[in-house]
């Protein structure tokens, strides 16, 4: 039987692909051109390339106290998430009596915006004391439900035997998470460092809320007030995406290959 052209195929994700990154794109140029976006007919092709803008941001505002406080914070809530998550997905691969309640629960709390949580975040943020702190800033985020079951469709996969042996031989449960689970977890992993790096890494509510000091603001505070000091907003503007952006970028780069495959994992189980 002859196989299909797959030329078609390839044809219609190119254009897709392109389509989605036309936006992008637009961004890079403007960032590096300033050309007016609402000019018609619009320049596709960019000319006398600068880096103005990317020297503005420099001498507005303190960009790298920012970088620094964003990589704080998610490097916390990524080093947090891969610790506590993976002791709870490990928790759901074990027997025990009203586990299926535990699960639905944990389904359920999926659907509780953040919004709605914020009050009580806030009172138990202050009452440990870490308010207008790094550690404060990334504590809502040390655990998400997503990525503990990322972890528990993970650790489902791993054969029981290779765990029983384990337990015969001594090792405890933390142990065989630590000797067993996670190095044969490499994809769960990933998806766990980009989950949550990314949804740190953009937080805007909640630094607004618990940062006092303009020290301890992370990049979208930054982008804020940024936008307050600048007139001509447009190239500067993009030129700061940019910067904020490129880091998560280039995570996914690096990543993308396991954090694909962490994310089919339990869809292509049968």
């Amino acid at each position: 039987m002859k196989a299909s052209p797959t030329w078609p195929i390839h044809l219609v994700l190119i254009l897709v692909s392109a389509i989605m990154l036309l936006p992008f794109y637009w961004v890079i140029k403007t960032s590096l051109t300033g050309d007016n976006i609402f000019a018609y007919p619009p320049a596709v092709i960019p000319r006398n390339l600068h880096l103005f803008y990317y020297v503005d941001v420099w001498y507005f505002i303190p960009f790298l106290r920012y970088f620094m406080n964003s990589i704080i914070v998610s490097g916390l809530a990524v080093a947090a998430n891969v610790i506590l998550n993976a002791m709870a997905g490990y928790a759901l691969t074990l027997p025990f009596q009203g586990k299926g309640f535990v699960i639905m629960l944990f389904l359920s709390c999926m659907m509780i915006p953040f919004q709605a949580t914020i009050i009580p975040a806030y009172l138990i943020t202050g009452y440990l004391g870490l308010l207008n702190s790094h550690l404060g800033l990334a504590l809502p985020l040390f655990s998400t439900i997503v990525c503990i079951f990322v972890f528990k469709a993970s650790f489902d996969a791993v054969p029981r035997s290779l765990i029983d042996a384990a337990r015969i031989d001594g090792l405890a449960e933390w142990r065989i998470i630590q000797k067993i689970m996670l190095p044969l977890s490499r994809a769960a992993i990933a998806t766990n460092v980009i989950l949550a790096f990314t949804w740190s890494w953009n937080n805007f509510l909640w630094p607004l809320i618990i940062t006092r000091d303009a020290d301890l603001q992370t990049l979208p505070l930054g982008l804020a007030r940024f936008l307050s000091y600048h007139e001509d907003t447009t190239g500067a503007l993009y030129a700061f995406c940019i910067m904020v952006l490129a880091p998560g970028i280039l995570l996914f780069l690096m990543a993308q290959r396991d954090f694909i495959h962490g994310l089919t994992t339990g869809a292509t189980r049968g």
